[in-house]
């Protein structure tokens, strides 16, 4: 049976950003030690993090903006945006954080690994080509995406990103690729103020992109049952060769960001509702990347729960969480959506 991959380091700690930012070393800490504390169970491996190659990064990103990125490993405490902060380390970390993504991909495509968990800091989802923004230097998932279709042979991926926040960055790189499938949900509305359901990709590639928004105070119930309802149909018609997901866990009802009411069980159902799409697509091919979430303990306790399903030793029941959906808030969620992408998928008909 192949293991999981936890890709974590303490290099990924290195990025150190002012003691009030939300994105601080401290909130990935606490994990990490329960990680140092489960090793010897064997029932994850740990993969070791290389550095993302310019190649790699340029993928995605324009050579001016990767220019500006590399000389803040000379300018000491700095910024990228107002939001987007730096410090010598940043640099590197930035390119472990892409490089963890990538290996991850490589490993699970390989077959080394049944599934991923990539642990990586800074987060990614909103940076563009050419800029920083909401606390993301590089777009891991998106460069990550790219690297499977370009160098692993991976024809067709779905992006799946449920962050409190849109994934403005990733959508705006795919939103003309036919061949990457963007499905976000995301409160709304909220930062960074894109993900408007009627925004289903350009060109070639309208209907690729399915925009979720979401009221606050959604709960497990509710995420469980927009995804059985939406995403699973879909993903299933898209028929992905790899699955990435950009997993945010500000989501989490404690979040200080947030106002959903997500919890460990959650994450863990949404987890288990991935996998059952990639094993029924994709050869189980999956691979989790964090994103936000800004509360420690919340943080730790809903990637324990993820790591528990990632690994088989938990099996949610995703349509006995989804039945607990407020039928009244998740009428008003779904309408909206169905109408917009019924024209292009004749799944959600059913």
């Amino acid at each position: 049976m192949k293991p999981t991959g936890i890709v974590w380091d303490p290099a990924y700690l290195e990025h150190v950003t002012d003691e009030g930012h939300p994105d601080h070393p401290r909130r990935l800490e606490m994990l990490y030690r329960k990680l140092e504390e489960t090793i010897g169970d064997g029932y994850f491996v740990t993969v070791a993090p290389p550095e993302a190659t310019e190649e790699q990064i340029l993928l995605v990103h324009r050579p001016s903006y990767l220019e500006r990125v590399r000389a803040t490993a000379t300018q000491g405490a700095s910024s990228l945006s107002t939001d987007t902060l730096t410090c010598e380390r940043s640099w590197r970390t930035a390119r472990l954080a892409v490089g963890g993504t990538i290996e991850a991909i490589r490993q699970v495509v390989e077959g080394r690994l049944a599934n991923a968990l990539v642990l990586a800091r800074p987060p990614g989802h909103h940076a563009e080509r050419s800029r920083a923004m909401g606390y993301c230097i590089f777009n891991n998932v998106a460069v990550g995406a790219m690297a499977a279709r370009t160098f692993m042979g991976m024809e067709r991926v779905l992006v799946v990103d449920w962050d409190l926040h849109h994934g403005n960055g990733t959508q705006h790189v795919f939103e003309r690729d036919p061949s990457v499938f963007f499905f976000s949900s995301h409160q709304f509305p909220h930062y960074p103020g894109t993900g408007h359901l009627t925004e289903t990709g350009l060109g070639p590639g309208e209907g690729t992109t399915m925009n979720v928004p979401l009221s606050k105070g959604c709960g497990d119930g509710e995420f469980a049952a927009i995804y059985r309802r939406l995403l699973v149909p879909v993903a299933r018609a898209f028929k992905p060769q790899m699955i990435l997901v950009s997993a945010g866990f500000d989501i989490h009802i404690d979040d200080p960001l947030g106002g959903m009411r997500v919890t460990p069980a959650g994450f863990a159902g949404l987890t288990r509702l991935i996998l059952d799409i990639a094993e029924a697509t994709c050869r189980g091919r999956a691979v989790f990347c964090l994103e936000g979430g800004y509360n420690a303990e919340a943080l730790t306790e809903s990637a324990l729960a993820m790591i528990d399903e990632l690994t088989g030793r938990t099996q949610t029941d995703v349509e006995a969480m989804a039945a607990k959906a407020k039928p009244g808030r998740l009428k008003a969620i779904l309408e909206g959506c169905l109408h917009t992408h019924r024209r292009f998928w004749k799944e959600l008909e059913q």
